[in-house]
């Protein structure tokens, strides 16, 4: 991960907390990764300087429940953001040589490939399905002088052995699923096997059956016992 890269993270996340918005978001995707370098600081984990993602995806659990008001597009103007339109729908996207900003919200009901619009914020949204699940059960990160909303890991990992079936690119898909493995892992070093099972039966069975499809294929036979067994030992 280049310094540059992480520096301007940094600023949006700066900016974010300064105006007042930034407990209004979860923060999903890969950047997700590298904040939990300190979740996971007493085990072996990810080599996060490996990571290269230009995405910094947010996600909007609430978008109703916002209560300022603020231009963002134009907060991260003079960073060099360019607002862009992504596929026929026109989805919002926030353009930068380093980095691309983008918002979602979870999809209700059937869903709509219309985008949400967020007009206290001066954009919209994509809703996607199972992104409830990454609202529901959160973690904070203390970054600088305020905190970092995240999906718990293992929300984080079970929702990508979900959606990685779903990918159209094959070197995504794979990407997806070894970063999902490689927490699990991590988790499962930590001493928290019994979160991984809990949360797990804690979803709905077409969920569940997606999650052991996922680690069927990966052949992670002792995760798929943990997620069978664990509670009954």
């Amino acid at each position: 991960m280049e310094k540059k890269q992480y520096e301007l993270c940094l600023e949006i996340l700066r900016r974010f907390h300064k105006a007042n918005i930034l407990n209004d978001f979860v923060l999903i995707g890969s950047w997700c990764v590298f904040f939990y370098k300190d979740y996971f600081s007493s085990v072996s984990y990810i080599n996060h300087a490996t990571l290269k993602t230009r995405d910094m995806d947010f996600l909007i659990s609430k978008p109703d429940k916002i209560k300022q008001t603020i231009d963002i597009p134009n907060l991260l103007k003079d960073l060099g953001f360019v607002t862009a339109f992504r596929g026929t729908c026109g989805y919002i996207k926030l353009d930068h040589p380093d980095l691309i900003v983008e918002f979602f919200v979870p999809a209700k009901g059937k869903g709509s490939e219309r985008p949400y619009s967020v007009p206290k914020l001066g954009i919209n949204a994509e809703a996607l399905r199972f992104l409830d699940f990454l609202s529901e059960n959160t973690i904070e990160v203390k970054i600088e002088d305020f905190y970092l909303n995240l999906p718990h890991p293992v929300n984080f990992a079970l929702h990508k052995l979900i959606v990685f079936q779903r990918r159209n690119q094959e070197d995504k898909a794979i990407k997806d699923r070894n970063i999902a493995l490689e927490i699990l892992w991590a988790l499962i070093n930590k001493g928290e096997a019994n979160i991984i099972h809990n949360i797990f039966r804690s979803t709905p069975q077409n969920w569940q059956r997606k999650i052991i499809k996922g680690l069927q294929e990966a052949k992670e036979k002792e995760v798929l016992e943990i997620l069978r067994i664990e509670s009954q030992k």
